[in-house]
């Protein structure tokens, strides 16, 4: 039930001749009072078509409104306030959602269409550091919310796993490495080796050079570097593997920059062909003028491919494989202008559907204020923060929960839980500055308190015995709080819609935390139990509650324990 869409349907029956549905649908507010009614018409936008007043144009639509879905309707100034019929609002979203439980505010926006996601990504032979945590869980967030809006998410993990960096490994390999050292931690080794090279570097500029003869000795096919990258490539995915199951996340595709090694020199015939390429200091680029870009850098000087001929190759391979309608690319802000240059080379070749990327921008994972540069081993161990979190979770079920069946599973879903809610209830553009006090508290606007919310919901449920859930024909509210959690279960299908269309998971997160303290509210003011004709309208609402909540926990790609 969409209350907003039927109030602006109601009132298009008068307002036809001036504006459509949805321009009505755009206009109406949600007063900050509940005083001033449960949904506001401003009639501003109608003055100067009409030459009247806008307090004269509203006395005049609300003498014509009769609709049994408002008990009141009110002039106050220049807008029509209406306060909705309760018991019907409320006996119709209460039934629509105990029907249709989890597919309660899915929708077919998307008509089965193919959106692929670029995210995670993490370059191989590196640590899984708290800096890749973003693009992955804003990646899936993003996803489930597609997927519940109709479309077919690809998610695409596409690895670092190529480029000059290899080079500089093999050559700090080949100075210092130990192999059984390495075999036995093998991603510790190689982020220490990482590290040592661009120390010695900064004093022996020859091991840049080493690095970058060896990358162009990758390129070409060489044993041993071929070899080597192969073994770090093989063992890094095993840490990848271990942490996305700690997380609960799949992928439909695992092809990483080297996969596209075969893919690229038709992509410069591509180029050249349209004659787009120029040369400058013996490079190869793309002049972006007309664009306002800097010129986009497809081959060095030495026959080195670069990332943006890498990620041409991906957009053509994903386009001609998946068909898809939007393709999206979860990657910090900093590359913002490579995305830029992608899209508009992409348009320069005259392909249609390049106007369908997007760059899904986020902010940094600080610390201590400063971005953590794995360059420098200033990192954070991801799964060294998931399993302290874990563990803290493990903590406070042994104080306030000791007998709890299947604690540790409920450990891992609490834990992992408030690490994927303490980033997502963030704005996606903004930094976040890590914090393990902060990810790791469970009181507060976090995602362990919505757990709770629920498995005290679901503790009611099991307390009133009922398996299935009997819908009353007719609710009679008696509290201010029942009112107040209809509303915002009315709100949900809207919140989803308005996360897809601005790649904002932040917004489920920030709803279902206000629909978790409005329970919380309820619960604390009400006897839901009492034995009285009301019961089973509570039980009800209660049932419709947590149904909501455990959804709006799943498309963050969290967990709902019904137990903690």
């Amino acid at each position: 039930m969409n209350v907003k869409n039927n109030f602006a349907k109601i009132l298009w029956e008068q307002l036809k001749d001036d504006l459509d549905v949805q321009e009505i649908e755009g206009l109406i507010e949600k007063p900050k009072h509940t005083d001033f009614g449960d949904l506001a018409f401003p009639c501003f936008s109608l003055a100067a078509k009409r030459k009247m007043a806008p307090q004269k144009i509203a006395e005049q639509i609300s003498k014509n409104i009769n609709s049994s879905l408002f008990e009141k309707i009110e002039v106050v100034g220049p807008y029509v306030n209406v306060f909705l019929n309760k018991s019907q609002v409320f006996t119709t979203i209460i039934s629509e959602i105990l029907s249709k439980k989890e597919s309660y505010g899915s929708n077919n926006i998307g008509k089965g269409e193919v959106v692929t996601i670029d995210m995670s990504s993490p370059n191989i032979a590196k640590p899984f550091s708290m800096g890749h945590l973003r693009s992955t869980v804003i990646g899936n967030a993003i996803a489930l919310i597609h997927a519940k809006c109709g479309f077919k998410p690809i998610k695409i993990n596409h690895l670092g796993d190529w480029g000059t960096q290899f080079g500089k490994l093999i050559a700090a390999y080949k100075h210092w490495g130990v192999e059984e050292k390495v075999k036995q931690k093998t991603i510790q080794e190689l982020l220490a080796l990482y590290v040592k090279f661009h120390e010695e570097a900064e004093n022996n500029k020859q091991l840049e050079v080493e690095g970058r003869e060896w990358f162009k000795q990758l390129e070409d096919g060489h044993e041993e570097a071929t070899s080597l990258w192969s073994w770090f490539r093989e063992e890094s995915l095993k840490e990848f593997n271990r942490i996305y199951e700690m997380l609960n996340i799949q992928f439909d595709s695992t092809a990483g920059e080297a996969f596209y090694n075969d893919k690229m020199e038709s992509v410069v015939e591509l180029l050249e062909n349209k004659e787009l390429l120029t040369e400058s200091d013996s490079a190869k680029v793309v002049l972006l003028e007309d664009e306002q870009l800097p010129p986009c850098l497809i081959k060095k000087s030495d026959g080195a491919t670069l990332y943006a001929t890498r990620d041409l190759a991906a957009a053509l391979y994903r386009q001609q494989t998946y068909q898809f309608a939007k393709s999206l690319y979860v990657v910090g802000n900093e590359q913002t202008l490579h995305f830029k240059q992608l899209k508009a080379v992409l348009q320069k070749l005259e392909y249609d559907w390049a106007s369908n990327l997007h760059h899904i921008g986020f902010g940094m994972m600080l610390k201590d204020g400063k971005k953590m540069s794995t360059r420098k081993g200033e990192v954070v161990f991801l799964e060294d923060v998931l399993r302290e979190s874990i563990s803290l979770a493990q903590d406070n079920i042994e104080k306030k929960n000791p007998t709890l069946e299947n604690k540790s599973q409920v450990a891992h879903m609490v834990g992992v839980g408030a690490i994927v809610f303490h980033d997502l209830k963030n704005y996606r553009m903004n930094d976040i500055d890590f914090s393990l006090e902060d990810i790791t508290r469970f009181e507060g606007e976090t995602g362990p308190y919505v757990q709770y919310t629920n498995a005290r919901a679901c503790s009611i449920l099991r307390k009133a015995n009922r398996e299935t859930i009997q819908t009353p024909t007719l609710f009679t509210l008696r509290h201010d709080s029942e009112w107040e959690l209809v509303m915002l279960l009315l709100e949900f299908p809207t919140v989803i819609q308005h996360a897809l269309q601005k790649y904002d998971p932040s917004l489920v997160a920030k709803f279902i935390v206000d629909l978790a303290q409005a329970f919380n509210k309820y619960y604390g003011e009400v006897k839901i139990l009492s034995d009285d004709e009301q019961k089973e309208e509570r039980i009800a609402l209660v049932a419709a509650t947590s149904t909501v909540l455990t959804e709006g926990l799943r498309l963050l790609g969290m967990k709902a324990p019904i137990q903690m």
